[in-house]
């Protein structure tokens, strides 16, 4: 749906549906009690922007119990020094709820949450440019009887298109303060400060209701809804005039980035960029992690005793931590772009563009950004479907997003290629062993609209949720937002992701290191570790697909990390070459005369869709706030892995080459 008439103006700032931080709380001083506020607006009037004026550093984020929700909180003192508890309220464009985001919002509002208190104020962000779309939502919210104030955010868009706001006309016939704010600018919120600190602020009093008022909160009918209408249109006859809107400038780019042929090149030629960018513009960055955490974990193990404790420092925590680290520069870059494009107002005009193709599987136009962002990683693919205001759209794009061929692949893929398939041309044009990588990242596609069109024939509602955009008006990003947006993301992987694969790599580095091999054994010492009795074990299941108990024992630390199994082989196979290169260099003639080219093609198409990878699990569990869906995908991904893997090795053993 092409939402034209409701644009966000040039220069204003859109915020995604939901954005996560965990950002320190300040403690605040325990003199007075605190005033408890909370804003409630549309999506992108600006109001998570002048949230973060207002609080700064000053703020937390956690779920609401039970729920993927996202509660933000924060602090404000005023310049006369009172505190104000803010709660950035779920946007809304109604408090008839459809969504889960909107249920929260209604529910505290009206006093129905049941553990979170209703406000004692309620501060009604509005666009400014837009108030025929916001004062439906203010009028509703000013049924519920509750102290407000309207906020006029990005006010000085308003002026600069000419929109002409009577303050005093409008609080007149709202009965409530109305105040005016830029939530970008420095000192954007001063109106709403100075009033928080005034006698008014102090003396708080809920606003007058008429009859009207209270029809139209209490029933969600269609003459309701037709009163409230026509109150919005009064109140904007009575208080606002509103120039001639020129949309020429936007029209005239739209006539490209829309159309069906221009527009889909252009987002390749996008897409392109951003793909390179994060492949290429982030290995230097990880390189130089890679060394860092080299270097310490080098001089760790330098100055420390030989022993269990430098064993777990230096392979468990400083391996675990930088096998986290690593891949930031990746989300960094990946998100910066996100951003730019979500703040240029071209994103929402880009799955627009792909909403039809995509809803011939069950998917939207949204999911395209998150499954694209998981070529590079799954971990930010999945952090990016934030930006799908439908829960089930969001689960499923969610639960695919693994089936995307990330880098962490290419390890694997390219031992296995280099020593499996001839170097030699098809065609006289096309290298064959690029045709085999390319003939993976294509199976890993297939794979992910494969199971998304299942899952559409599979539930009951086949109906197909409507993409509702608001496309905004072309503007330049907001640097400010920029920094904020990639410092919040920095802080959700590094402590949610990393305490979780911390942890994790210091179970399996126990798993990999005791027990210890007896004295005087030839084979590598991880055969005799609870790793190599697990492998032994997983051997007999694993047998059919054609894998031997060497492959069995790199697929369990292989669960950290994909690539992680090219080192682990090169563990088992007792090779001493330092360096994953180095390594590869000599593994792949050692498994290519001990293995046959029916286990090779076997094990990658395992690689397609096994979900070794504890950093997506984790980030699925955090996304989904709970255990269940991480375990529905891991046993759906082993399932098709094994599956796909068995077809693969009895096929080629057909064919002789078992």
């Amino acid at each position: 749906m092409n939402a034209r008439d409701d644009r966000t103006p040039q220069g204003a700032t859109v915020q995604p549906i939901a954005i996560t931080s965990i950002i320190p709380s300040a403690a605040p001083s325990t003199d007075a009690q605190p005033l408890r506020a909370a804003l409630l607006g549309n999506p992108n009037c600006g109001k998570t922007a002048l949230f973060n004026l207002l609080t700064g550093a000053r703020q937390k984020v956690a779920n609401y119990a039970g729920v993927t929700v996202e509660r933000k909180e924060g602090w404000l003192h005023t310049p006369a020094g009172r505190r104000v508890r803010v709660l950035d309220l779920p946007g809304t464009y109604s408090l008839h709820a459809h969504s889960e985001d909107e249920r929260i919002t209604r529910d505290i509002v009206t006093g129905e949450h049941a553990r979170e208190a209703p406000p004692e104020l309620l501060v009604c962000v509005t666009d400014a440019t837009h108030l025929r779309l916001n004062l439906r939502l203010v009028l509703e919210a000013r049924a519920l009887g509750l102290p407000m104030v309207v906020v006029l955010n990005m006010s000085d868009m308003a002026r600069r298109q000419g929109i002409v706001v009577d303050k005093a006309r409008l609080s007149a016939a709202l009965g409530v303060p109305v105040l005016e704010s830029v939530g970008v600018r420095q000192d954007g919120a001063q109106e709403l400060l100075a009033w928080l600190d005034s006698d008014a602020a102090h003396q708080l009093q809920a606003p007058a209701l008429d009859g009207r008022s209270q029809a139209q909160a209490g029933h969600n009918t269609r003459a309701g809804l037709l009163a409230l209408h026509q109150e919005v249109t009064a109140i904007l006859q009575a208080a606002v005039q509103v120039p001639p809107v020129d949309n020429q400038r936007d029209d005239r780019i739209d006539a490209v980035v829309l159309h069906p042929v221009w527009g889909t090149l252009l987002l390749l030629a996008t897409l392109f960029l951003m793909f390179q960018a994060v492949f290429s513009w982030a290995e230097p960055l990880m390189d130089g992690i890679e060394g860092s955490v080299g270097f310490v974990g080098e001089w760790v193990g330098s100055v420390m005793p030989e022993g269990v404790l430098r064993s777990l420092l230096v392979e468990g925590v400083i391996a675990g931590t930088g096998a986290v680290l690593v891949f930031l520069p990746q989300i960094l870059i990946l998100f910066f772009f996100i951003l730019v494009l979500e703040d240029s107002g071209y994103l929402p005009r880009a799955a627009f563009l792909l909403d039809r193709i995509m809803g011939t599987v069950g998917l939207s136009g949204r999911s395209f950004i998150p499954l694209l962002s998981s070529f590079a990683c799954a971990v930010p693919g999945i952090m990016a479907t934030r930006s799908i205001p439908s829960w089930r759209d969001r689960l499923l794009t969610i639960m695919i997003a693994p089936l995307m061929t990330c880098s962490a692949r290419l390890p694997v893929y390219a031992l296995l290629i280099a020593a499996f398939i001839p170097e030699q041309s098809v065609g006289g044009i096309f290298n064959l062993q690029g045709l085999v990588l390319f003939a993976l990242y294509i199976g890993g596609i297939a794979s992910a609209m494969a199971v998304a069109w299942v899952a559409k024939l599979a539930r009951t509602d086949k109906s197909r949720t409507p993409l509702m955009l608001e496309l905004p008006a072309y503007r330049w990003p907001s640097l400010r937002s920029l920094v904020l947006g990639l410092y919040e993301r920095a802080l959700i992987f590094l402590r949610r992701v990393g305490g979780i694969i911390l942890t994790v790599s210091i179970v399996l580095w126990f798993l990999a290191s005791y027990p210890s091999a007896p004295d005087g054994v030839t084979e590598a010492a991880i055969r005799y570790s609870f790793a190599g009795q697990i492998g032994g074990w997983l051997e007999v299941v694993l047998a059919p697909i054609g894998f031997n108990w060497q492959i069995a024992i790199a697929l369990v630390p292989g669960m950290a990390a994909r690539e992680v199994a090219v080192g682990a082989l090169g563990t088992v196979y007792a090779l001493s070459a330092a360096g994953d290169d180095a390594m590869a260099q000599q593994l792949g003639p050692l498994i290519a005369s001990s293995w046959s080219l029916a286990t090779a093609l076997s094990l990658l198409v395992w690689f397609v869709f096994a979900p070794q990878c504890i950093s997506t699990l984790a980030m699925v569990k955090r996304e989904t706030n709970g255990w269940r869906y991480p375990l529905i995908m891991t046993a759906y991904l082993f399932g098709l892995a094994y599956a796909a893997s068995f077809v693969t090795y009895r096929v080629a053993v057909a064919l002789g080459w078992g």
